[in-house]
């Protein structure tokens, strides 16, 4: 953990140094660093692994509510909405973390190539769960870290260690929940399938019916199976959706408030400010306000 310590320190100052989201040349992968607790952020969390190395960190997915800490990783297995906060930090020992998505394609190949592959286990819960850090794979996550010093190594090498990266996921002790992510007709796939499909076209109207289809599944046991993979109904991820991306676009400066509303699927721009004040607790104007002038990023 140490050389991830400072794997992750050594990149923070090389590029720019003080605070923040530090993106890197490589797709999906970021780190933050901070010194201060946070206020609760909103986001979209795609498929990944979330690492704390040092510090605290605080995520609530509907009702459910998740801690941790250095040696700890939270790891999500669909893309889900989020409320996320830094929960312990100080000068002393800022709060040093990276988010890594997952790759997928690379997933299937190690999973084709295992002599003996993980087997689903029968947890059906929500798709987020924390677990420890193991050496092999705070290994892997500095030496990826270190790679971005030689921006001309990275195609070479990033699929190597991303490789590697999958390889101790797939054989360690939650190997039974990431074999979920693309085995074809685990629940956890289907349901996954179905979500891309509602984040693709969140501003129509939501066809329960279309989106169980997609998910091979009636109406009722996808409606089930989704709030309790999401911890929310579908209509309240869509809602979330669209309220996150009207949020995102005027923050950008793109639109007005009734703009926005209707952009996202809203009919009715006064309904637009009640959900919205209700999901950020301030309405939409005061909002893009506070927004710009806490000049906020991504959310951590």
């Amino acid at each position: 953990m140490l050389d991830l310590k400072t794997a992750l320190g050594k990149y923070a100052d090389a590029n720019g140094g003080g605070e923040g989201l530090f993106e890197t040349p490589i797709p999906g992968f970021t780190f933050m660093r901070t010194s201060h607790a946070t206020i609760p952020r909103h986001a979209v969390y795609r498929p990944s692994l979330c690492i704390v190395a040092q510090g605290e960190k605080q995520v609530l997915f509907g009702e459910h509510t998740f801690s941790y800490g250095e040696m700890q990783a939270l790891i999500v297995s669909v893309e889900i909405p989020v409320v996320g906060r830094v929960s312990r930090a100080s000068p002393e020992r800022p709060l040093l973390g990276l988010i890594l998505e997952l790759d997928l394609g690379i997933m299937r190949e190690v999973m084709e190539e295992l002599p003996n592959p993980p087997a689903p286990n029968g947890y059906s819960g929500v798709g987020v769960f924390v677990g420890d850090l193991e050496a092999p794979l705070a290994d892997c996550l500095a030496r990826l870290s270190r790679l971005l010093s030689t921006p001309n190594a990275i195609p070479v090498l990033y699929p190597t260690i991303m490789r590697e990266i999958t390889f101790w996921l797939l054989t360690g002790q939650h190997g039974g929940e990431f074999c979920k992510l693309i085995l074809p007709n685990s629940r956890t796939r289907r349901l996954a399938e179905a979500i891309q499909v509602l984040r693709q076209d969140f501003a129509r109207p939501i066809r329960i019916e279309q989106l169980a289809s997609v998910a091979r599944m009636s109406p009722s046991s996808f409606h089930a199976h989704f709030k309790s993979l999401t911890s929310m109904t579908p209509l309240q991820y869509q809602k979330q959706l669209r309220l996150l991306e009207a949020r995102r676009l005027m923050a950008a400066g793109e639109i007005n408030v009734a703009g926005a509303a209707y952009q996202v699927g809203y009919e009715s721009a006064s309904q637009f400010s009640r959900e919205y004040t209700r999901m950020f607790g301030t309405p939409p104007k005061r909002d893009v306000v506070d927004l710009k002038s806490l000049a906020l990023g991504s959310p951590v």
